[in-house]
Protein backbone atom coordinates (compact mmCIF):
# COMPACT_ATOMS: atom_id res chain seq x y z
CA UNK A 1 0.00 0.00 0.00
CA UNK A 2 1.59 3.19 -0.95
CA UNK A 3 0.35 6.66 -1.52
CA UNK A 4 1.30 10.46 -2.03
CA UNK A 5 0.19 13.48 -0.44
CA UNK A 6 1.13 16.78 1.07
CA UNK A 7 2.14 17.58 4.24
CA UNK A 8 -0.54 20.44 5.26
CA UNK A 9 -2.94 18.79 3.47
CA UNK A 10 -2.70 16.01 5.25
CA UNK A 11 -1.67 17.84 8.69
CA UNK A 12 -4.81 19.96 8.55
CA UNK A 13 -6.77 16.83 8.14
CA UNK A 14 -5.26 15.01 10.96
CA UNK A 15 -5.66 18.37 13.21
CA UNK A 16 -9.30 18.20 12.82
CA UNK A 17 -10.28 14.71 14.12
CA UNK A 18 -7.65 13.96 16.56
CA UNK A 19 -9.55 15.53 19.26
CA UNK A 20 -11.25 12.46 18.83
CA UNK A 21 -8.49 9.72 19.50
CA UNK A 22 -7.84 8.91 23.36
CA UNK A 23 -4.52 8.38 25.37
CA UNK A 24 -6.31 4.92 26.54
CA UNK A 25 -3.76 2.51 28.28
CA UNK A 26 -6.42 -0.03 28.30
CA UNK A 27 -6.63 0.33 24.74
CA UNK A 28 -3.96 1.38 22.72
CA UNK A 29 -5.28 1.24 19.65
CA UNK A 30 -6.86 4.18 19.81
CA UNK A 31 -4.36 6.11 20.14
CA UNK A 32 -4.17 5.62 16.38
CA UNK A 33 -5.67 6.77 13.15
CA UNK A 34 -7.41 4.50 11.13
CA UNK A 35 -5.99 5.02 7.35
CA UNK A 36 -8.09 3.40 4.26
CA UNK A 37 -7.58 3.93 0.65
CA UNK A 38 -10.22 2.97 -1.84
CA UNK A 39 -10.98 4.75 -5.60
CA UNK A 40 -7.86 7.04 -4.67
CA UNK A 41 -10.07 8.66 -1.53
CA UNK A 42 -7.99 8.65 1.32
CA UNK A 43 -9.84 8.33 4.82
CA UNK A 44 -8.98 8.47 8.05
CA UNK A 45 -10.94 7.81 11.39
CA UNK A 46 -10.41 8.65 14.87
CA UNK A 47 -12.37 7.41 18.13
CA UNK A 48 -12.53 7.12 22.17
CA UNK A 49 -15.41 4.53 21.29
CA UNK A 50 -17.22 7.61 22.52
CA UNK A 51 -16.94 9.73 19.80
CA UNK A 52 -15.51 9.34 16.32
CA UNK A 53 -14.59 11.82 13.86
CA UNK A 54 -13.80 10.37 9.96
CA UNK A 55 -12.40 12.68 7.15
CA UNK A 56 -11.57 11.93 3.83
CA UNK A 57 -9.30 13.87 1.08
CA UNK A 58 -7.90 12.65 -2.39
CA UNK A 59 -4.89 11.23 -2.77
CA UNK A 60 -2.62 9.32 -5.52
CA UNK A 61 -2.59 6.02 -4.58
CA UNK A 62 -1.14 2.73 -6.36
CA UNK A 63 -3.21 0.21 -4.09
CA UNK A 64 -6.14 0.36 -2.01
CA UNK A 65 -5.50 -1.16 1.25
CA UNK A 66 -6.07 -0.35 5.35
CA UNK A 67 -3.91 0.30 8.33
CA UNK A 68 -4.04 1.96 11.84
CA UNK A 69 -1.12 4.03 12.54
CA UNK A 70 -0.35 5.96 15.41
CA UNK A 71 -1.77 9.16 15.69
CA UNK A 72 0.73 11.21 18.33
CA UNK A 73 3.76 10.71 15.91
CA UNK A 74 2.17 11.24 13.12
CA UNK A 75 1.33 14.65 13.51
CA UNK A 76 4.20 15.71 15.39
CA UNK A 77 6.61 14.85 12.18
CA UNK A 78 4.05 16.35 9.89
CA UNK A 79 4.08 19.83 11.93
CA UNK A 80 8.20 19.73 11.48
CA UNK A 81 7.70 19.28 7.52
CA UNK A 82 7.80 22.45 4.98
CA UNK A 83 4.67 21.78 2.92
CA UNK A 84 5.75 19.24 -0.22
CA UNK A 85 4.65 15.92 -0.92
CA UNK A 86 4.96 13.17 1.13
CA UNK A 87 5.25 9.57 0.44
CA UNK A 88 3.98 6.47 2.71
CA UNK A 89 4.87 3.06 1.91
CA UNK A 90 3.17 0.09 3.80
CA UNK A 91 4.08 -3.08 4.45
CA UNK A 92 0.96 -5.21 4.84
CA UNK A 93 2.33 -8.29 6.18
CA UNK A 94 4.71 -6.62 9.00
CA UNK A 95 3.16 -3.60 9.19
CA UNK A 96 6.10 -1.36 8.48
CA UNK A 97 5.26 2.04 7.51
CA UNK A 98 8.02 4.11 5.71
CA UNK A 99 7.23 7.81 5.53
CA UNK A 100 9.76 9.69 2.76
CA UNK A 101 9.70 13.56 2.43
CA UNK A 102 12.19 15.17 0.41
CA UNK A 103 15.48 14.11 1.65
CA UNK A 104 14.05 12.21 5.00
CA UNK A 105 13.05 8.94 5.38
CA UNK A 106 10.94 7.75 8.91
CA UNK A 107 10.01 4.61 10.12
CA UNK A 108 7.65 3.53 12.25
CA UNK A 109 5.09 0.40 12.83
CA UNK A 110 1.41 0.34 12.18
CA UNK A 111 -1.23 -1.97 13.58
CA UNK A 112 -3.72 -4.17 12.16
CA UNK A 113 -6.81 -2.01 10.66
CA UNK A 114 -9.16 -4.73 11.74
CA UNK A 115 -8.13 -3.97 15.68
CA UNK A 116 -9.40 -0.89 15.11
CA UNK A 117 -13.50 -0.68 16.34
CA UNK A 118 -15.88 0.27 14.27
CA UNK A 119 -17.40 2.84 13.79
CA UNK A 120 -21.37 3.55 13.94
CA UNK A 121 -23.44 3.74 10.49
CA UNK A 122 -26.68 5.67 10.21
CA UNK A 123 -29.59 3.29 10.56
CA UNK A 124 -33.13 4.67 10.74
CA UNK A 125 -32.25 7.87 11.67
CA UNK A 126 -34.29 11.27 11.77
CA UNK A 127 -32.49 14.43 9.71
CA UNK A 128 -32.47 18.09 10.53
CA UNK A 129 -30.21 20.72 8.69
CA UNK A 130 -28.68 23.65 10.52
CA UNK A 131 -26.03 26.46 9.39
CA UNK A 132 -23.05 25.97 10.84
CA UNK A 133 -22.99 29.57 12.23
CA UNK A 134 -26.23 28.38 14.45
CA UNK A 135 -24.80 25.48 15.08
CA UNK A 136 -21.99 27.20 16.69
CA UNK A 137 -23.44 29.68 18.83
CA UNK A 138 -26.12 27.33 20.17
CA UNK A 139 -23.21 25.50 21.66
CA UNK A 140 -21.05 28.70 22.56
CA UNK A 141 -24.10 29.98 24.51
CA UNK A 142 -24.83 26.65 26.32
CA UNK A 143 -21.70 24.96 26.61
CA UNK A 144 -21.01 26.87 29.30
CA UNK A 145 -23.92 25.84 31.60
CA UNK A 146 -23.01 21.88 31.55
CA UNK A 147 -22.64 20.34 34.76
CA UNK A 148 -18.94 18.73 35.52
CA UNK A 149 -20.98 16.92 38.11
CA UNK A 150 -20.03 12.64 37.12
CA UNK A 151 -22.89 11.92 39.40
CA UNK A 152 -25.41 13.61 36.96
CA UNK A 153 -24.72 12.21 33.38
CA UNK A 154 -27.86 14.09 31.73
CA UNK A 155 -26.58 17.30 33.10
CA UNK A 156 -23.14 16.22 31.51
CA UNK A 157 -24.23 17.17 28.22
CA UNK A 158 -26.52 19.83 26.35
CA UNK A 159 -30.53 18.63 25.99
CA UNK A 160 -32.14 19.50 22.28
CA UNK A 161 -35.38 19.35 21.67
CA UNK A 162 -36.64 19.05 18.35
CA UNK A 163 -39.96 20.47 17.21
CA UNK A 164 -41.99 21.40 14.29
CA UNK A 165 -40.67 24.82 13.98
CA UNK A 166 -38.43 25.03 16.77
CA UNK A 167 -35.31 23.34 18.25
CA UNK A 168 -33.90 24.16 21.91
CA UNK A 169 -30.88 23.79 23.37
CA UNK A 170 -30.73 23.52 26.94
CA UNK A 171 -28.02 23.07 29.68
CA UNK A 172 -28.05 23.19 33.54
CA UNK A 173 -25.59 22.65 36.23
CA UNK A 174 -27.89 23.21 38.86
CA UNK A 175 -26.62 27.10 39.54
CA UNK A 176 -27.15 28.08 36.35
CA UNK A 177 -29.51 27.34 33.25
CA UNK A 178 -29.51 28.48 29.71
CA UNK A 179 -32.15 27.63 27.26
CA UNK A 180 -31.37 28.85 23.71
CA UNK A 181 -34.37 28.45 21.30
CA UNK A 182 -34.30 28.99 17.53
CA UNK A 183 -37.43 29.72 15.85
CA UNK A 184 -36.11 29.17 12.38
CA UNK A 185 -35.53 25.60 12.10
CA UNK A 186 -37.62 22.61 13.23
CA UNK A 187 -38.50 18.85 12.02
CA UNK A 188 -41.63 17.17 11.59
CA UNK A 189 -41.08 14.40 13.59
CA UNK A 190 -40.87 15.71 17.20
CA UNK A 191 -37.95 14.22 19.16
CA UNK A 192 -35.04 15.22 22.11
CA UNK A 193 -31.90 14.14 22.66
CA UNK A 194 -28.92 14.75 24.85
CA UNK A 195 -25.37 15.45 23.38
CA UNK A 196 -22.17 14.70 25.29
CA UNK A 197 -20.01 17.91 26.34
CA UNK A 198 -16.66 16.22 24.73
CA UNK A 199 -18.72 15.90 21.23
CA UNK A 200 -20.12 19.60 21.27
CA UNK A 201 -16.72 20.71 21.83
CA UNK A 202 -14.94 18.47 19.14
CA UNK A 203 -17.74 19.92 16.71
CA UNK A 204 -17.64 23.92 17.78
CA UNK A 205 -13.77 23.72 17.07
CA UNK A 206 -13.77 21.95 13.92
CA UNK A 207 -17.23 23.85 12.11
CA UNK A 208 -16.43 25.79 9.43
CA UNK A 209 -16.44 29.82 9.01
CA UNK A 210 -18.27 29.58 6.26
CA UNK A 211 -21.95 29.55 6.66
CA UNK A 212 -22.65 25.99 5.23
CA UNK A 213 -25.53 23.66 6.31
CA UNK A 214 -24.67 20.87 8.85
CA UNK A 215 -26.27 17.62 8.39
CA UNK A 216 -27.62 16.11 11.34
CA UNK A 217 -28.63 12.16 11.26
CA UNK A 218 -29.81 11.05 14.79
CA UNK A 219 -31.59 7.53 16.32
CA UNK A 220 -31.88 6.36 19.94
CA UNK A 221 -28.41 5.82 20.27
CA UNK A 222 -25.86 8.05 18.01
CA UNK A 223 -26.34 11.40 16.50
CA UNK A 224 -24.26 11.91 13.30
CA UNK A 225 -22.64 15.23 12.27
CA UNK A 226 -21.71 15.55 8.31
CA UNK A 227 -20.10 19.11 6.81
CA UNK A 228 -17.75 19.26 4.24
CA UNK A 229 -15.46 16.18 4.44
CA UNK A 230 -16.07 15.98 8.04
CA UNK A 231 -17.90 13.43 9.81
CA UNK A 232 -18.93 13.65 13.46
CA UNK A 233 -20.50 10.64 15.50
CA UNK A 234 -21.19 10.63 19.14
CA UNK A 235 -23.12 8.54 21.43
CA UNK A 236 -26.11 10.11 23.17
CA UNK A 237 -26.35 10.46 27.00
CA UNK A 238 -28.55 7.67 27.61
CA UNK A 239 -30.44 9.51 30.89
CA UNK A 240 -33.76 11.36 31.50
CA UNK A 241 -32.65 15.13 31.57
CA UNK A 242 -34.68 16.81 34.85
CA UNK A 243 -37.88 19.17 34.48
CA UNK A 244 -35.54 21.59 33.48
CA UNK A 245 -39.14 24.19 32.45
CA UNK A 246 -40.08 24.08 36.55
CA UNK A 247 -37.36 25.83 37.54
CA UNK A 248 -37.80 28.87 35.45
CA UNK A 249 -40.30 31.32 37.51
CA UNK A 250 -43.07 32.63 35.56
CA UNK A 251 -44.16 35.54 37.33
CA UNK A 252 -41.37 38.20 37.62
CA UNK A 253 -42.79 41.63 38.19
CA UNK A 254 -38.89 43.49 38.64
CA UNK A 255 -37.20 44.32 35.23
CA UNK A 256 -33.89 45.72 35.23
CA UNK A 257 -32.39 46.76 32.19
CA UNK A 258 -28.42 48.06 31.71
CA UNK A 259 -25.79 48.41 29.25
CA UNK A 260 -24.42 44.60 29.06
CA UNK A 261 -20.66 45.40 28.84
CA UNK A 262 -20.98 47.95 31.30
CA UNK A 263 -22.54 45.77 33.63
CA UNK A 264 -20.34 43.08 32.75
CA UNK A 265 -16.77 45.26 33.21
CA UNK A 266 -17.74 46.75 36.87
CA UNK A 267 -19.10 42.79 37.64
CA UNK A 268 -15.08 41.61 36.06
CA UNK A 269 -13.63 44.58 38.42
CA UNK A 270 -16.20 44.34 41.44
CA UNK A 271 -15.33 40.39 41.85
CA UNK A 272 -11.77 41.52 42.55
CA UNK A 273 -12.35 42.20 46.00
CA UNK A 274 -15.51 39.77 46.78
CA UNK A 275 -14.56 36.31 48.83
CA UNK A 276 -12.32 33.90 46.72
CA UNK A 277 -14.70 31.19 47.07
CA UNK A 278 -18.25 32.35 46.89
CA UNK A 279 -17.31 35.06 44.52
CA UNK A 280 -20.39 36.84 45.83
CA UNK A 281 -21.87 40.03 44.64
CA UNK A 282 -24.40 42.39 46.39
CA UNK A 283 -26.81 43.91 43.48
CA UNK A 284 -28.93 47.07 45.29
CA UNK A 285 -31.27 48.66 42.81
CA UNK A 286 -33.20 51.52 44.06
CA UNK A 287 -35.48 53.86 41.32
CA UNK A 288 -32.77 53.99 38.43
CA UNK A 289 -29.62 53.50 40.15
CA UNK A 290 -27.97 50.13 39.90
CA UNK A 291 -25.73 49.44 43.15
CA UNK A 292 -23.06 47.06 43.27
CA UNK A 293 -20.83 45.56 45.59
CA UNK A 294 -18.53 43.00 47.39
CA UNK A 295 -16.43 42.31 50.07
CA UNK A 296 -14.03 40.14 51.78
CA UNK A 297 -14.27 40.47 55.57
CA UNK A 298 -11.46 37.77 56.09
CA UNK A 299 -8.85 40.39 54.11
CA UNK A 300 -10.86 43.90 54.93
CA UNK A 301 -11.42 44.08 51.10
CA UNK A 302 -14.56 45.88 49.54
CA UNK A 303 -15.45 47.46 46.53
CA UNK A 304 -18.42 49.36 45.81
CA UNK A 305 -19.83 50.88 42.13
CA UNK A 306 -22.76 52.49 40.96
CA UNK A 307 -24.59 52.04 37.49
CA UNK A 308 -27.65 54.30 35.78
CA UNK A 309 -30.09 51.53 34.44
CA UNK A 310 -33.93 51.69 33.53
CA UNK A 311 -36.01 49.70 36.38
CA UNK A 312 -39.07 49.13 37.38
CA UNK A 313 -40.46 47.12 40.34
CA UNK A 314 -39.84 47.58 44.17
CA UNK A 315 -36.87 48.96 45.69
CA UNK A 316 -34.22 45.36 46.12
CA UNK A 317 -31.18 43.76 47.49
CA UNK A 318 -30.21 40.44 45.90
CA UNK A 319 -26.75 38.57 45.99
CA UNK A 320 -25.25 36.25 43.02
CA UNK A 321 -22.39 34.84 41.90
CA UNK A 322 -20.30 37.02 39.96
CA UNK A 323 -18.62 34.30 38.05
CA UNK A 324 -21.64 32.88 36.69
CA UNK A 325 -23.12 36.43 35.72
CA UNK A 326 -19.61 37.23 33.84
CA UNK A 327 -20.05 33.81 31.94
CA UNK A 328 -23.42 34.97 30.87
CA UNK A 329 -22.97 38.38 30.38
CA UNK A 330 -20.08 37.76 28.06
CA UNK A 331 -22.32 35.09 25.70
CA UNK A 332 -25.25 37.32 25.54
CA UNK A 333 -24.79 39.47 22.05
CA UNK A 334 -26.89 42.32 23.00
CA UNK A 335 -26.21 45.84 23.77
CA UNK A 336 -28.45 46.03 26.27
CA UNK A 337 -29.69 43.39 28.94
CA UNK A 338 -32.91 42.89 30.75
CA UNK A 339 -32.71 41.25 34.42
CA UNK A 340 -36.40 39.93 35.72
CA UNK A 341 -36.32 38.98 39.16
CA UNK A 342 -39.58 38.57 41.81
CA UNK A 343 -37.87 38.08 45.21
CA UNK A 344 -33.94 38.18 46.39
CA UNK A 345 -34.34 34.18 47.07
CA UNK A 346 -35.69 33.38 43.67
CA UNK A 347 -33.75 32.79 40.44
CA UNK A 348 -33.15 35.91 38.26
CA UNK A 349 -33.65 35.75 34.35
CA UNK A 350 -31.04 37.33 31.83
CA UNK A 351 -32.13 38.30 28.39
CA UNK A 352 -31.23 40.47 25.66
CA UNK A 353 -33.16 43.57 26.23
CA UNK A 354 -34.56 43.39 22.55
CA UNK A 355 -36.31 40.26 21.25
CA UNK A 356 -35.19 38.50 17.92
CA UNK A 357 -37.37 37.15 15.73
CA UNK A 358 -35.05 34.03 14.70
CA UNK A 359 -33.76 32.91 18.61
CA UNK A 360 -35.15 32.93 22.16
CA UNK A 361 -32.26 33.07 24.59
CA UNK A 362 -33.08 33.11 28.38
CA UNK A 363 -30.62 32.65 31.18
CA UNK A 364 -30.98 31.51 34.77
CA UNK A 365 -28.96 32.11 37.62
CA UNK A 366 -29.68 31.40 41.09
CA UNK A 367 -29.04 33.70 43.94
CA UNK A 368 -26.88 33.59 46.83
CA UNK A 369 -27.46 34.39 50.35
CA UNK A 370 -26.85 37.80 51.31
CA UNK A 371 -25.85 38.59 55.07
CA UNK A 372 -27.38 41.69 56.50
CA UNK A 373 -24.41 43.70 56.26
CA UNK A 374 -23.65 46.98 53.44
Amino acid sequence: MRFIVSTSVLLKQLQAISGASSTSTVLPILENFLFEIEDNILTISATDLQTSMITSLPIEAKEEGRIAMPSKILIETLKTLPDQPVAFSVDTETLAVEISAGDGKYKLSGERADDFPKIPVVESASTINIPASTLADAISKTMFAVSNDELRPAMGGVLVEIEEHTITFVATDAHKLVQYRRKDIGAEEVNSLILPKKALALLKSSLPSEDINVTIEYNSTNAFFSFENIHLICRLVDERYPDYAAVIPQVNPNKLIVDRLLFLNTLKRVVIFANKTTHQVRLKITGSELHISAEDIDFANEAHERLSCQYEGEDMEIGFNAKFLVEMLGNLGSDEVLLEMSTSNKAGLLKPSEPSEEEEVLMLVMPVMLNNQG
